[in-house]
């Protein structure tokens, strides 16, 4: 990611809905590196924020639907949530949930594309997001996964703006010419009932070990690590409770 912080229309956050709360804080503290802290209101259901070295790098919560999946969730950061709301209904996509304000850190929205990927919207007040980016343990890009990219490319720069590369193999997002994240077509390897999705890539020190310790503490990998031809060392996996993330080199080019 060659965002160092949260911009206008860029990735602020990533945020975990879980079935098992307490054992996803000890998996990725083991994996990551994180530390996990627990808001104590009640209203906030139990909702963590992992820090890494004194910084926020992502969210931990417990599944608060009944038909909610176990998943992360990726966070864009907009100047105006209501505004951005709007954009997105114009757009072709939906609004399940908000905007909604959380106490005085921000206010949010739930959203969902013409594709079907879920995605979130923060309008920030006390709390801008993520206060680390591409470093080991932290957010490091994002990538869309969706049987439609023409028609996700098209919403996607129409409700942020962004830029997008010409790229039949992998195009990539941008804000104001800073490379974020890419976009995956999804193919018949894909199983039918797999919806489009945004996945979160974190930075680590060693792709390998990563995997390692993934299936060491009952996760599972489902991309085995790989060399990506003139980009990073890169591995999918999935933590016990089910939720898939990816992981890559830091300090590899992209």
């Amino acid at each position: 990611m060659k965002l160092h912080g949260p911009v206008p229309g860029g990735p602020c956050w990533a945020e975990l809905g879980t079935s098992d709360l307490e054992a996803a804080k000890r998996f990725y503290a083991k994996l990551f590196g994180w530390r996990p802290e627990t808001d104590s209101r009640r209203q906030t259901g139990g909702y963590a924020v992992a820090r890494l070295d004194g910084a926020a790098v992502a969210g931990l919560a417990p599944l608060y639907q009944r038909a909610q999946p176990v998943a992360w969730n990726v966070s864009f950061a907009v100047a105006d949530a209501d505004a951005a709301v709007r954009r997105v209904s114009a757009a072709g996509g939906a609004v399940p949930q908000g905007p909604v304000d959380v106490s005085d850190a921000g206010r949010t929205a739930v959203a969902v594309d013409p594709t079907g990927a879920v995605f979130q919207l923060w309008q920030a007040r006390t709390f801008p997001g993520a206060g680390l980016f591409d470093a080991p343990g932290s957010l490091g890009w994002v990538e869309l996964l969706t049987r439609e990219p023409g028609r996700a490319a098209d919403f996607y720069t129409t409700v942020f703006g962004w830029g997008v590369t010409a790229s039949a193999r992998y195009p990539r997002w941008s804000v104001d010419g800073a490379d974020f994240g890419g976009m995956v077509t999804m193919d018949e390897k894909f199983p039918h009932e797999v919806p489009a999705h945004w996945l979160p890539y974190f930075a680590v020190a060693d792709v390998d070990t990563a995997a390692v310790d993934t299936t060491d503490s009952d996760g599972t990998v489902l991309m085995e690590p790989t060399s990506l031809p003139d980009g990073p060392r890169i591995a999918v996996l999935r933590d016990p409770q089910g939720a898939m993330f990816g992981v890559y080199r830091a300090g590899d080019e992209r």
